[in-house]
């Protein structure tokens, strides 16, 4: 069995700013900078077989190369007993329409349609206990956080192997994003 995520893979660059603010929340488990992307749909355990299928319906998907800009940070669960600890990105119909591609894809290889809201971010950190004050200080002083625009012109299927020290993701596939003149003659 693989367990399997379709996201877009960030640059080194930006990986790296990432991983400058990543810090000031004691018990916090940071996410390190090769890891970091914007998973646009989590698939979970398949098959080889189901995981050739899924490759064959990503490799069909045309969409557009666009820019993206990564900006603010937030967390998900209540202030003091949050779970993660995210980099948000700013609006974009671009990115929102590659993931209901993306979606699409995978509903027709076979998969059970992802029942959440789409809602893009980078994981900064998983929290476990109470972060008392750190987090609220966190998020003041990384408000204004900004980077971009990033151009995204691939996204890409990868295999997430866990381990004890955290995970670690397998790129398998990476699926190249056209030009607006390669689709447009296309």
């Amino acid at each position: 069995m693989l367990r399997l995520f379709v996201a877009v893979a960030l640059p080194e660059a930006v990986q790296e700013r990432l991983e400058r603010i990543a810090f000031g929340i004691p018990g916090a488990n940071w996410v390190p900078g090769e890891n970091m992307h914007i998973t646009l749909r989590f698939i979970g355990e398949v098959s080889g077989h189901d995981a050739g299928d899924i490759d064959d319906a990503l490799a069909g998907l045309r969409a557009r190369a666009f820019d993206l800009a990564i900006e603010g940070v937030g967390h998900f669960g209540p202030m003091r007993q949050a779970r993660a600890v995210w980099a948000g990105t700013a609006r974009n119909p671009a990115l929102h329409h590659l993931r209901e591609k993306v979606e699409s894809a995978l509903v027709r290889a076979g998969q059970r349609p992802e029942g959440r809201k789409f809602a893009p971010h980078v994981t900064l950190a998983r929290i476990r206990g109470e972060t008392g004050h750190h987090l609220a200080n966190f998020l003041a002083e990384n408000s204004l956080f900004k980077i971009g625009p990033i151009r995204i012109d691939s996204f890409t299927l990868f295999r997430s192997h866990l381990k004890r020290e955290g995970s670690v993701y397998e790129p398998l596939a990476e699926y190249p994003l056209a030009d607006a003149t390669a689709l447009a003659t296309a």
